[in-house]
């Protein structure tokens, strides 16, 4: 597909794209940023639906895709590339970052806040309108076709002064705001990602909300749509509601048992002992 054409309604239908319910106008702006060679930054909760999002929208443009899970080991070089030793010489090796420039690919960040400090090196030429990518190794400079686009993400409620994004690196991109989907949203999504009842979807996203209520409280995270996924996923399966809720939306927002059985208690009041 030529860079920066947009399919339409009836190509797409003819794709087996990744599930995603649109909750706005994301898919809209996601468009606009990628036709126009504009990086885009989406923040959100945990489990909210960002890098779903991203691999419908690298499907729907018809894009290849390289996803990067940034974590606190991750360098530049990781990103861009390094030489290695194999069968008594040395060879250079591309990293996603590079390979997607090469490809004119989506490349996309996940916790970007999370790689170290010197990776914001290589995105900045990357994320204004210079759009190259030097490689200092090897003398090269990639200028970015313009099927090329930079995607990253984090979660800014784990964001503190060691790990925040500078405004230097922000002002780079076109913001996107995620959240948990509102209820009959949600309520779609569980059904289309797992062919649960819409009764049964009713009560956990009700349920979720609950949990969700307690955040400030008692927990550090809230309930997430991956874990309402999870657990309707076990009980489509067969597995007992109430055991599903306790293995795949309980235990995964705390290690405290007195927490787990107030938050039982949430599920009791919800589906009854």
């Amino acid at each position: 597909m030529e860079a920066g054409v947009v399919k339409t309604q009836d190509e797409i239908a003819q794709d087996d794209l990744p599930f995603y319910k649109h909750q706005g106008d994301e898919v809209r702006l996601f468009e606009h940023a990628y036709k126009h060679q504009l990086p885009v930054l989406i923040k959100g909760p945990t489990g909210c639906g960002k890098t779903r999002f991203v691999a419908h929208m690298a499907a729907r443009l018809g894009r290849p895709l390289y996803t990067v899970a940034c974590h606190d080991d991750l360098t530049a070089a990781d990103l861009v590339g390094r030489y290695l030793i194999g069968e008594g010489s040395t060879y250079w090796s591309d990293g996603p970052l590079t390979r997607a420039v090469r490809e004119g690919a989506i490349c996309y960040l996940d916790e970007v806040v999370e790689a170290r400090k010197d990776t914001t090196v290589v995105l900045h030429p990357l994320s204004d309108d210079r759009r190259i990518l030097p490689i200092e190794r090897t003398g090269e400079t990639l200028e970015a076709p313009p099927g090329f686009m930079l995607v990253v993400s984090y979660n800014p409620g784990y964001q503190n002064l060691l790990k925040g994004m500078k405004p230097s690196t922000r002002q780079r991109f076109v913001g996107m705001r995620f959240s948990y989907p509102a209820a009959e949203h949600e309520k779609e999504i569980l059904i289309g990602e797992t062919g649960i009842d819409a009764l049964l979807a009713t009560r956990l996203v009700a349920l979720a909300n609950a949990l969700r209520s307690l955040k400030d409280h008692d927990l550090e995270e809230a309930a997430s749509t991956r874990l309402l996924v999870y657990t309707a996923t076990l009980i489509k399966g067969g597995y007992e509601p109430l055991e599903a809720c306790r293995a795949a939306l309980v235990e995964p927002l705390t290690d405290d048992l007195e927490t787990v059985d107030a938050l039982m208690e949430v599920v009791y009041a919800t589906f009854g002992r």
